[in-house]
């Protein structure tokens, strides 16, 4: 029996249906990618499992006993628990069990009349307390804190001194030490920077039970889950494989289903010709055939599956307003610490006009603080920096500080830019997807990603040369985020950009930054190259099979070449009779397949109907090589 199961389960608010008729299963060890965009109702999937909604229709069903774990439910406390203390707390039964053990071991010591029920217990307890992750629980927490980015001097620190990204860090560690059976992780990569992110797809890969993951961090899916379920258009679609695996299964089912819808076009098309020519002879004979003919269209047109619609992008093209000198930023020797806490020294930089610059390294090295330096929101405690000649600066904030939140979407966008019309500003949203009554929408009330569509269209807006982009991916959904990829892959200015989407990187990067407390690395080329130099990868073993000089062949006699050319030639008649037979084979195969395809039930199976079609194009490319081969033996 699956871990869990749903069955054709339908989820609306009022007149808004977020999906319906929505069916697929997790077993016990399934790592589950859910997919889509923002707003399809991903999250209220998952409190529809964990029963905080209630669906309008459909079944949740799921394995008896089994113990959800979802990070809401592990939030940290907002008291003066250290943050050891509080991650630590996941195992209480076992500090009590430790405890409860330790009670009876000091009153067998001290007794004298029987003992064998207190031995009994003891006994009882450490055999549990073993079995349950007793003797190793405390070095979990450890190496967990260490994993996700905190050092030993934090572990003492209270977690109402956590920062908003510490307190999801801390939140994530609980709910993966809490011993549940099926984790349901909403968007867990958001806050950790590209080192806990390589620790967390370790420790999921490690994970003995089942989970699903809502990421847009395609790199992270690809290395973590094992089958993804998307949902578009209000239904869903389940895929076995990685993130990249699903991107081709889907291209290549919605390329076959608009293929077969084409075709069934053309054929209505053609026998609706036949139906007109026998209606004009309109004999008795042709009218029957006719009729016989419209059965026919009927029948196609009832089995007929019309592709979707595709889905509406944000449209967007950052073009500079005019173009920069060749020396865009320099920077010399900056530093900076607050407190006792020292982020950086000894920082310089030399961008130059079109390069595409990523900055990378751990979670509190002073990332954003060297950007707010270079944007003039903070000053070095040591070192300068200047911009080059024409040099026009725009800056994506993470934290997305620029905005009002009390403004509407087309005030924010209006305020900014006071000398466009009404139309260009509503043109200007409905590009991002803001559009009709969406634009009085309060920026108060809209989620990360909206706001985030916001910024890049104020940014776009300003038409800037040089763009310093703090994290720019961190709420966008996959289409979204392809869309700023594309873009910025034509754009004509110059890049310096702060993230942990690999992915990203990879489309991206000219070169990477890596920043710590002593400076920046340089490394040339994308993530794969940075991560390629940084584990210092040994080089392939030489084969020296070639280095040995080739021995030379003796020339044939007259005799010995009669036999090769014999040999040849019944070489030859038997590949010309197994490529007959295989074709033979593979011509049964493809008429089964389409006979199978046109089934009613293929229909509505869409993995079938996708797997069926896979196999009928791999068995038309074999015939056509078999064709060409059998024509070749032939000669």
């Amino acid at each position: 029996m699956p871990a869990l199961s749903l069955s054709k389960l339908s989820m609306a608010f009022g007149e808004r249906t977020l999906f319906e008729d929505m069916s697929f299963e997790v077993e016990a060890r399934d790592k589950v990618g859910l997919t889509g965009r923002n707003g399809v109702g991903k999250t209220t999937l998952f409190k529809l499992i964990t029963g905080e909604l209630e669906p309008t229709s459909g079944v949740i069903a799921k394995e008896r006993g089994l113990n959800i774990g979802y990070m809401e439910q592990h939030a940290c406390s907002n008291g003066g628990r250290s943050i050891y203390d509080e991650l630590e707390s996941v195992f209480e039964h076992l500090s009590r069990m430790e405890h409860d053990i330790e009670k009876i071991t000091i009153t067998i010591e001290h007794s004298t009349g029987d003992l064998s029920e207190l031995i009994a217990r003891q006994t009882e307890l450490i055999e549990r307390f073993e079995r349950e992750g007793g003797l190793t629980y405390k070095s979990r927490t450890r190496s967990a804190l260490i994993g996700l980015g905190f050092s030993e001097k934090e572990f003492g620190m209270p977690t109402s001194a956590l920062s908003g990204g510490q307190r999801s860090k801390l939140s994530l560690l609980k709910l993966l030490l809490s011993g549940s059976d099926l984790l349901l992780l909403d968007e867990p990569t958001n806050h950790l920077d590209i080192s806990s992110v390589a620790w967390l797809e370790g420790f999921l890969r490690d994970f003995k039970g089942a989970m699903i993951i809502i990421s847009h961090d395609r790199y992270f899916l690809d290395a973590v889950t094992n089958k993804t379920v998307e949902i578009e258009h209000n239904k869903c679609m389940t895929y076995k494989g990685s993130y990249s695996e699903f991107i081709k299964k889907k291209q290549a089912y919605e390329k076959a289903l608009q293929n077969k819808y084409e075709n069934d076009i053309k054929e209505i098309r053609r026998i609706e010709g036949i139906i007109e020519q026998q209606k004009r002879w309109n004999r008795e004979r042709n009218l029957r055939t006719a009729a016989s003919k419209q059965k026919e269209i009927d029948r196609i047109k009832a089995d007929m599956t019309e592709p979707d619609g595709e889905l509406e992008s944000i449209r967007m093209r950052f073009e500079p307003r005019h173009e920069s000198g060749n020396d865009v930023l320099m920077a010399e020797g900056l530093s900076k610490a607050f407190g006792d806490k020292k982020l950086f020294k000894d920082v310089s930089l030399h961008i130059t006009k079109g390069e595409r610059v990523f900055i990378l390294g751990d979670n509190g090295c002073g990332k954003t603080t060297l950007f707010r330096i270079l944007c003039g929101k903070l000053s070095p405690d040591s070192g300068g920096y200047e911009y080059g000649a024409m040099v026009d600066m725009g800056y994506f904030d993470q934290m997305q500080e620029n905005l009002n939140l009390n403004n509407t979407a087309i005030d924010e966008i209006w305020n900014a830019y006071p000398q466009l019309t009404e139309t260009k500003v509503r043109s200007s949203l409905a590009a991002f997807l803001f559009k009709g009554d969406e634009v009085y929408k309060p920026l108060s009330a809209m989620s990360g990603g909206e706001r985030a569509r916001i910024s890049l269209l104020k940014l776009m807006l300003g038409g800037g040369n040089l763009l310093l982009l703090d994290e720019p991916t961190n709420h966008l959904d996959a289409s979204s985020r392809e869309a700023l990829e594309d873009t910025l892959k034509d754009y004509e200015g110059t890049l310096l950009i702060i993230s942990h989407d690999r992915y990203f990187i990879n489309k991206l990067a000219d070169r990477i930054l890596a920043l710590d407390k002593n400076g920046v690395t340089e490394y040339l080329g994308n993530y794969d190259n940075y991560l390629e130099r940084i584990t210092a990868q040994p080089s392939p073993i030489k084969d020296e099979s070639h280095d040995k000089p080739a021995k030379k062949e003796k020339p044939l006699n007259d005799w010995q070449l009669r036999k090769l050319q014999q040999s040849e030639e019944r070489k030859r008649k038997t590949k010309l009779n197994k490529t007959e037979a295989e074709i033979e084979e593979l011509e049964e195969e493809a008429n089964a397949l389409q006979e199978e395809l046109s089934k009613e039930e293929t229909q509505s199976d869409y993995e079938k109907l996708m797997e069926l079609t896979e196999k009928l194009e791999k068995a038309q490319s074999r015939l056509e090589e078999l064709y060409d081969l059998w024509a070749e033996l032939q000669e």
